[in-house]
């Protein structure tokens, strides 16, 4: 049984509409809402997907529609990374604390384990989050390379 990482064999096309997720700890809220307010009319033009309290804010203060997940203690960071592993997340906005320590500390390097195995793009501040949205392929389909998970998983049983 091998234990080497899967090879990035496979292609994914990104479309041209991103599903974007948003999140923020709580020290980190207003940040995420002031950068939000200005990007306010690129981010509703692709499909946004948020945890606990940061999508409730974002609805509310700027109208824009996001899918509402759990908080991130209560599992909301792993609903995140369960879309990355299955291919339903294109970009990831995780405005962390870095002063803060989480409770859920663990899921959230499990979140970003996920992301970097899966190859998608992650912001976590605004300035990082700024170079993402301004890119030009935000509004364009996008092929990267991604694990082929099949190919790994049948050399592992082997």
């Amino acid at each position: 049984m091998s234990d080497a990482p899967p090879p990035r064999q496979a292609i994914r096309t990104l479309p041209a509409r991103k599903r974007i997720a948003l999140i923020a700890h709580d020290g980190k809220k207003s940040e995420m809402l002031q950068w939000a307010t200005h990007w306010q009319d690129t981010l509703s033009q692709h499909d946004l997907i948020g945890t606990g309290t940061t999508a409730e804010r974002l609805k509310t203060a700027l109208g824009l529609s996001v899918e509402r997940l759990m908080s991130g203690p209560l599992g909301g960071d792993q609903q995140i990374g369960a879309r990355i592993a299955e291919q339903q997340l294109d970009v990831l906005i995780f405005f962390w604390d870095p002063f803060s320590p989480q409770p859920h500390d663990p899921d959230v390097k499990a979140l970003l384990r996920l992301a970097a195995l899966w190859n998608v793009p992650v912001a976590c501040n605004a300035a990082s989050a700024d170079f993402v949205l301004s890119s030009p392929y935000l509004s364009e389909s996008y092929e990267m390379a991604i694990p082929d998970a099949e190919a790994w998983a049948q050399a592992r049983s082997v």
